[in-house]
């Protein structure tokens, strides 16, 4: 049986990679496999070649080749005309996989997601379960989202003990 997959968007990869945490992102949740679809990959230049490295040495992240078809190309097409290429690869992958998305990209993805009841992790959510799990404590993913923050990003500033998951996994 297939692992069901988180398939990350660009803004988590990039809020990972800022906070200088990439690697361990896929330790978050290591019951599923983390992909990285082809159309997502194209969007992370300044990334690529510290993603490659996680890919090829750290085998936790996979890129996988987005080529729809049938329905999924159809839908990927009508999401285009609103969404990015990533945000709408992603969700059209998911809908017809029944996957998981990697996105704190909520403008975009949220009402989707939850029409097509389609799981989604924000950055935040991923901050959280790391917490639950011991693999950062408080003080870390606070010191993360200001590290994020100040690097640019736009990601919620709150103090990780008062959010609440978006998905219970």
């Amino acid at each position: 049986m297939e692992k069901v997959k988180i398939v990350l968007d660009a803004d988590v990869l990039l809020h990972f990679a800022k906070a200088g945490r990439l690697s361990m992102l896929p330790e978050i949740f290591p019951e599923y496999e983390h992909v990285v679809l082809s159309t997502v990959y194209e969007e992370i230049k300044s990334i690529q070649d510290q993603l490659d490295k996680q890919i090829h040495f750290l085998h936790n992240i996979s890129k996988e080749q987005f080529n729809p078809t049938g329905e999924m190309l159809a839908e990927y097409a009508r999401l285009l005309q609103t969404f990015g290429k990533g945000e709408s690869a992603c969700m059209a992958y998911c809908r017809f996989t029944q996957n998981v998305i990697g996105s704190s990209n909520l403008k975009d993805i949220k009402e989707y997601c939850e029409r097509q009841q389609i799981t989604y992790l924000t950055t935040l959510d991923f901050l959280y379960y790391a917490k639950v799990r011991g693999k950062l404590s408080s003080a870390d993913c606070d010191q993360f989202i200001k590290v994020v923050i100040a690097k640019g990003s736009k990601i919620p500033q709150l103090d990780i003990e008062q959010y609440l998951p978006n998905t219970q996994l």
